[in-house]
This record gives structure tokens, sequence and C-alpha cells, in this order.
């Protein structure tokens, strides 16, 4: 960041929207690097130190969680094998095959179970918050974790798609009843700095005393204008042209509708309900 930069500057740079907000903030310390967030999917070769990634989980499981209960954990893959089987599953990741570092992230109810049955109380708390709670600990964890690498200059890639083959990843894991994956993560030393990435503008994602989308399709069309201004999606990455043809103009909500337009993990509630989770 150039020296003279404000936490206004990457404000506006995040949203695209002129802001004085935080002009006369200068763009330093942990606000800034939030607000400088960028994904990484390319990395160098230079492996990270155990040492170093011991410390960046030592920094992510300091992350809040519920009631103390620390329902995360996470599983490092170092296993060649394991790991080929893991990017094998999702080939349009390549990254994967190629990180210095690959974890997955998981919302672990077993322990506080495990742990009722050794001091022979009761686990009163068998339903549909239980796996909750777990999921947004890991949650939590997670982002501290980005937070902390991206803090020594280690980037990362959090991967939801794990969860498109939960059976088949907590297979080669070997996770137990009530463990399930929540996220991968791959992390290295980036090749480049990346990008920024626009985000939904606060007029959209906060509300005051109830909420209100009244003026959705509006802000939509704006934020997809600004969007489309700063990088515009190519024809060939649009999505599910031969169920929706080609798109005149292409943008983030238009992309996102036709991502959600079909089925994707719905064996999810069939994978914890298998492992001993129940959702009611």
């Amino acid at each position: 960041m150039k020296k003279d930069t404000t936490i206004a500057d990457l404000i506006e740079n995040r949203y695209g929207i002129p802001t004085n907000t935080g002009a006369t903030m200068a763009a330093e310390g942990e606000l800034a690097n939030i607000l400088n967030h960028r994904t990484h999917r390319r990395f160098t070769e230079d492996p990270v130190p155990d040492e170093i990634l011991d410390i960046l989980l030592a920094a992510a499981f300091s992350a809040p969680a519920k009631s103390d209960l620390q329902q995360a954990s996470v599983v490092i893959i170092k296993d060649k094998a394991k790991r080929k089987a893991i990017a094998d599953l999702m080939p349009a990741m390549p990254w994967i095959a190629t990180c210095p570092i690959l974890m997955i992230f998981l919302g672990d109810s077993r322990r506080i179970r495990r742990i009722c049955k050794m001091r022979d109380k009761p686990f009163a708390n068998d339903h549909l918050d239980a796996f909750l709670n777990a999921a947004v600990d890991s949650g939590l964890v997670i982002m501290n974790f980005v937070r902390a690498a991206e803090s020594l200059g280690i980037g990362c890639c959090p991967i939801s798609v794990v969860r498109n083959h939960i059976d088949e990843i907590a297979e080669i894991i070997n996770l137990p009843n009530h463990v399930f994956p929540v996220a991968g993560m791959t992390a290295g030393y980036p090749v480049d700095e990346g990008y920024i990435s626009l985000r939904l503008p606060s007029s959209i994602n906060v509300h005051k005393d109830s909420y209100c989308d009244e003026n959705l399709p509006v802000e939509i069309d704006a934020y997809d204008q600004r969007r489309d201004a700063r990088f515009s999606i190519p024809t060939e990455k649009q999505r599910l042209t031969e169920t929706y043809g080609i798109a005149n103009f292409y943008g983030w909500s238009e992309d996102k509708a036709r991502q959600v337009s079909t089925t994707e993990r719905d064996q999810l509630a069939n994978y914890l309900t298998k492992r001993g989770f129940n959702l009611k």
C-alpha cells in the first residue's frame, strides 16, 4: 500500500463507492489488512515451515468459541496418496494438488460428547443446534487462520467444495461420528498480490432496527454495474449457457443466480444423519 493510503481508500477500493469514512485514518495494522484481503490460488514452491504453520493454527484456534465448548478441529493433509485422492475429487481446482499446505477444517461435536461420557453426564442437546454450534466454531477458526496467515504474507483459499464430496473426504481422512468437514484450506506464499473482490455495499447487508430489502433490485443492479466496470466476466466463463444461453450483460447476480439454480450438496443432511446428528 502507498504511504499516504487511508482507510477510506481501502473501503472505496473494496466496495467501489466513494466515501469519506476513514479518510483521516492511515491504512495500517489489522484493520487495513482485513479491508485489503485477497484470495490466493497460485502459490510458489516454497514450503511453509512447520513452526509457522503451528503458529498460524495456534492463532486460528484462539477464535471465539460457543460457550467455550471449542467444537472445531483440523486435519493437515501431508500424505501424498491422500492429497492426490482429495485433489482428484476436484480437478477444476488444480492448486489443491500443488499447494504447500492442504487442510480440512472440521466441525467437531464428538469431543464434547466423549467428555460427557468421561464425566458421567448426559449430552442433553442432541438436536440441530449441536450441528450449528460446531459449524460456526469451525468457521470462526477458519477466518482466524486466514487473518493470521495473511499477516505473515501467506495467501489462503478456503475450499467449500469439499462438502460436495463429503462422504469421500470423510473416508479419506477417517472421520468418526459427529465430526464433519466444513471447508478445506489451501495456503502458501502467493505468486502475485491477487486482486480485490468487490463486495456488496452496506446499503444491502446492513439493516437498522429491522430487516428491509425493498430496494434490493436497484441496489443489485448498481452493484452488478460496479463489478462489471472493475472486471467483466468473459463470455466463456458464463455458467450453464446450454440452459440459459449467452447473456448480453452477465453481472454478478446473473452468475450467482445460475450457480444456485442447480442442486448441490443435497447429500449433506444424509451424511450428518448417518454420522449421528439429530437435525430436528
